[in-house]
């Protein structure tokens, strides 16, 4: 089988034609597994599955069945899935009670390895899946983003980038995740430090469509305007006072500190307003 090579020979080669080759191998020994008994991946990075694919699929199955069988490995109660979730997942809606399936040895470093690979070999993975899936990898298996960068056959550069996604705000890493925004789409939103920005910024770029060079000129343009000096707020006691003196006079009034505008139309309408403040001498 091509995993008994162990996983340290498999890197670098094509995981998924590894696995496919295992998968298709006449001389592999298959097994209808009961669908109960099989439990989901637990380092599946992936967690968007399109409804109407597995649904086309399932409809595939319930007239042709599964031509290829999943691959899982024996747990303490029934099994775990290793690869095959879509099929796994299109035979539980086909109602279909058991499944073809491959048994392999695996511990739990080499499971977590060959799911996270077999993903992103297949790009089945959103940013923010990937990005999980390479954080799941550091923690718990201690890798450095260096070693992690030569056996997923990265750069460094694009693990550490990849990574920062985690930082996104909830709903934004939600956007990403529904693909109402792309990898290169958040990657500029990183540019900005306030996560109240970068959602705010996101929600225009579903909103309007935004493209991800409009994106770009828009905060560039942005970042050229003098920021707008916040409007002081007024005093309570001035705002209480010049509403008084408008509702006195019966004119526009302005009360600033240490300063009261009187507004009037005419020479007779300031006469009335200097009568109304008494200003006016009395005639002999």
């Amino acid at each position: 089988m091509g995993l008994g090579k162990g996983l340290d020979q498999i890197f670098g080669e094509d995981l998924t034609r590894v696995l496919d080759e295992i998968q298709n191998d006449e001389t592999s020994i298959k097994h209808e597994i009961k669908v109960t008994e099989i439990r989901a991946n637990p380092y599946q990075p992936r967690v968007q599955f399109d409804k109407e694919k597995l649904n086309e699929l399932a409809e595939s199955i319930k007239e042709h069945g599964v031509f290829t069988p999943i691959l899982v490995r024996k747990a303490i109660n029934g099994y775990e899935l290793i690869a095959g979730e879509r099929r796994l997942r299109a035979c539980k809606i086909a109602g279909l009670e058991t499944i073809p399936a491959i048994i392999l040895e695996m511990d739990d470093s080499q499971m977590m390895e060959v799911t996270m690979l077999e993903n992103i070999q297949r790009e089945n993975l959103n940013p923010i899946e990937e990005a999980n899936g390479y954080y799941t990898l550091l923690t718990n298996l201690n890798y450095t983003q260096e070693q992690l960068a030569q056996r997923l056959g990265k750069s460094r550069t694009y693990i550490t980038n990849l990574l920062r996604l985690r930082k996104l705000p909830t709903a934004v890493q939600e956007m990403v995740v529904e693909g109402k925004l792309s990898g290169s789409h958040v990657r500029t939103l990183l540019t900005l430090e306030d996560p109240e920005e970068i959602t705010s910024w996101a929600k225009r770029i579903v909103n309007e469509q935004l493209s991800v060079h409009d994106l770009e000129k828009m905060l560039k343009d942005e970042k050229k305007e003098p920021a707008k000096p916040k409007k002081k707020e007024k005093d309570i006691f001035l705002m209480d006072l010049e509403s008084s003196l408008k509702d006195k006079l019966k004119a526009d009034v302005e009360v600033s500190k240490h300063k009261i505008t009187i507004s009037y139309k005419d020479n007779k309408d300031l006469n009335r307003i200097l009568e109304l403040l008494n200003c006016l001498e009395e005639e002999l």
